[in-house]
């Protein structure tokens, strides 16, 4: 019994990690440094692209205008074919910059590799390849919904825990656990799981074999951020609809 607790003292599970990381120590918080500067790197490269985007509107799109134009396309289909045409405007921002954030990191992992490029502390990874960078956008989406519905029906939002029957009410709230753990688990396990397979390839067989894996693992992190904005824009419209709602527009 002793030989197996020191065991567990030897090798802590609660302190194994995926890669090799580095962090900043504020006072006495550990920030995790390697999340917080690519996020903020790929949030700036965000910014200035918009900028450059709008800077010198013209009546016909070319450059960098043209391309943010189908960028603003792309993410209001999203946007109206989960919302509706009368409910998406004031979810546009937030579910494009869901999907603008997740896209431009899901890729900074698929196109720089773990140990591709060194760096005197820590390796290069995309930001949701960690599970606190996922759960965070998970949460920020259960806000949101449970905002929309609340915003819109009022106290009345919370009717839907116990339509059509209270013995549904167990469900309903288990339903809101599951759906923040659902999104944020889905994006980190895939996310992580192509770039370690990458990194073995490049360590193994660092010329070709990685390439077709590489641009697999492009086209597999834009459908995730596809399906992570997706399920964002069902949820809001979930919570923006009501039995009431639905009875009265039947009438």
């Amino acid at each position: 019994m002793l030989s197996f607790l020191d065991t567990l003292t030897t090798f802590p599970l609660a302190e194994l990690e995926v890669g090799n990381h580095f962090y900043w120590q504020l006072g006495g918080l550990r920030l995790h440094g390697q999340v917080l500067s690519q996020a903020g790197l790929w949030i700036g490269l965000l910014l200035t692209a918009s900028v450059l985007g709008t800077r010198n509107i013209q009546r016909v799109p070319q450059g960098m205008q043209n391309f943010m134009e189908y960028a603003l396309e792309f993410v209001r289909d999203i946007a109206r074919n989960q919302l509706g045409e009368k409910e998406y405007r004031p979810w546009l921002p937030f579910i494009g910059t869901l999907f603008l954030f997740i896209f431009v990191s899901n890729w900074s992992g698929a196109l720089l590799p773990w140990r591709l490029i060194k760096l005197p502390v820590g390796e290069l990874a995309a930001p949701t390849s960690d599970i606190n960078t996922t759960v965070a956008l998970a949460l920020l989406t259960s806000l949101a919904y449970f905002y929309a519905g609340f915003r819109k029906r009022g106290l009345g939002y919370f009717a839907k825990y116990v339509e059509p029957t209270p013995i549904l009410l167990p469900i309903a709230i288990l339903e809101d656990f599951t759906k923040p753990l659902s999104l944020s688990f889905r994006l980190f396990g895939n996310i992580l799981a192509d770039e370690l397979v990458v990194a073995v390839l490049v360590l193994l067989v660092p010329l070709i074999v990685p390439i077709p894996v590489m641009l697999l693992g492009l086209f597999t992190s834009a459908i995730q951020a596809l399906v992570f904005a997706t399920l964002a824009g069902a949820y809001i419209h979930e919570a923006l609809e009501g039995h009431g709602d639905e009875a009265h527009e039947e009438h």
